[in-house]
């Protein structure tokens, strides 16, 4: 998991408009109305040659009578809690306030690594009217005006000071079992899987929805394979995450997905796969993660026309993923656990793939020669030479005259025949497109 970066102040100071300039996009609602931002809202980004996750908080006012405020502020400790360094925002334009000592207090309490922001500092004047926030008795201040990017450099800067260095990760060995997490919605059925699997009762299976709290491994072995099986809580939609305990549960499971080889995604059959499921799919492909789609509680649908159908209907609610392998299942019976698990199997192997050059070359030469990158923009692009730059998961490079002239449909088609080629049938696969000039022959 990158490093955590918890954006933090007092109401209306500018903290979501920090958020999406760092972020690189708009993805936190920003209005000059405080207490806009009430949950905390979470994106992957790239600053001084570093992976990070930001965290974006509501308000913080402690002492508000206002329940809504008050549920804020348990927000804002609990992304303190988690963080590796908090990002404390203060509004350059005015003297330090009662709501910015208790930010204050409460950061040196929680003992983190703190970089304090004077934001809105719009010009020279503004940056010198910040130097009042020293009153705070913080040794330094940066000025930035986020909404104009003035003064983010400094502020990278400054957090490359106090980031935790990049731990020295050792690759898994071919050999190494499998890390398999099991998401999903509440009450899918992912801790009666890991009972099946672990032959024991060690989560708490309950017909209640958020039963599982904190994420459990296992280490299990079937159908000759040997697993690490990760139970997660279960993760609703934002608006009907409870504040306090479940919030910190989801983001536990979303660490588990990061830590994972495959996910299986459990959906529910009967009840049919909802946007949540989607939005869950979408998550750990964006990570990367080798994906087994378990449709669980079969056995409560009585027909083979009913169980067509239901997978049918996950099928097109999943279609933007296609790729990814929907196993029929029931955790109460055991029906389809051997395929589900041969399935992720597969689906580790497949992550951990390496392709090697030649054969990768002479099949990209095959589909050069029948389908070439058509003409765009005037531009007739061509591809030299692809290479495979990483696994876990598979990513490849492809050398070309004219990257930006390759139309995104063909980029489709490149990535489906390296599924159909090599048999990546159960992971996101990416091709990146780099520019290389071809030298004339001397």
């Amino acid at each position: 998991m990158p490093p955590l970066i918890a954006i933090v102040g007092r109401p209306n100071v500018g903290k979501s408009t920090l958020f999406n300039r760092l972020a690189g996009k708009g993805l936190a609602i920003v209005h000059d109305a405080p207490g806009v931002t009430r949950d905390r809202h979470y994106a992957d980004t790239h600053l001084f040659g570093r992976d990070l996750v930001l965290v974006d908080t509501g308000g913080f006012d402690p002492d508000s009578d206002d329940p809504m405020q008050q549920g804020i502020a348990r927000q804002v400790e609990l992304a303190i809690r988690e963080a590796d360094v908090v990002l404390c925002v203060l509004d350059a334009t005015l003297a330090p306030t009662a709501a910015d000592r208790e930010t204050v207090g409460l950061l040196r309490r929680s003992e983190k690594p703190v970089v304090y922001v004077a934001n809105k500092a719009d010009n020279p004047r503004a940056e010198l009217e910040s130097n009042e926030l020293y009153a705070l008795g913080v040794e330094r201040v940066v000025p930035i005006s986020a909404l104009h990017g003035r003064g983010l450099a400094e502020l990278e800067a400054a957090l490359a000071k106090v980031v935790p260095p990049e731990e020295a990760i050792e690759p898994p060995s071919d050999d190494a079992p499998p890390r398999v997490a099991l998401v999903g919605r509440p009450n899918a059925g992912k801790s009666s899987l890991f009972n099946w699997l672990a032959g024991s009762a060690r989560s708490l299976v309950d017909h209640r929805p958020g039963t599982t709290r904190d994420a459990i491994d296992q280490r299990v072995e079937h159908g000759g394979h040997a697993f690490t099986i990760v139970d997660t809580a279960g993760i609703r939609r934002k608006s009907r995450v409870d504040r306090g305990v479940e919030a910190e549960s989801v983001m536990r499971s979303i660490k588990a997905v990061g830590r994972a080889d495959v996910v299986i995604l459990m959906c529910d059959a009967a009840e049919g796969v909802a946007e949540q499921d989607a939005r869950l799919l979408t998550l750990c492909a964006e990570r990367g993660r080798a994906i087994v789609v378990g449709l669980n509680k079969v056995d409560l649908l009585r027909t083979r026309k009913e169980r067509d159908a239901a997978e049918e209907r996950a099928r097109d609610e999943l279609r933007f993923a296609r790729w990814a392998p929907i196993v029929r299942t029931s955790a109460k019976t055991g029906e389809g656990i051997d395929d589900l698990m041969q399935t992720a199997w597969r689906a580790a192997e497949e992550y951990r793939r390496r392709v090697p050059t030649g054969e990768l070359n002479r099949f990209f030469e095959q589909v050069l020669s029948t389908h070439p990158p058509p003409t765009h923009g005037g531009r007739a692009p061509r591809i030299y030479y692809v290479t495979q730059a990483e696994t876990s998961p598979p990513v490849f490079v492809a050398m070309s005259n004219a990257p930006e002239s390759i139309k995104d449909s063909y980029k489709r088609f490149v990535v489906g025949q390296l599924r159909k080629a090599f048999g990546f049938e159960s992971v996101p696969v990416m091709v990146r497109y780099r520019r290389k000039s071809r030298r004339e022959p001397g």
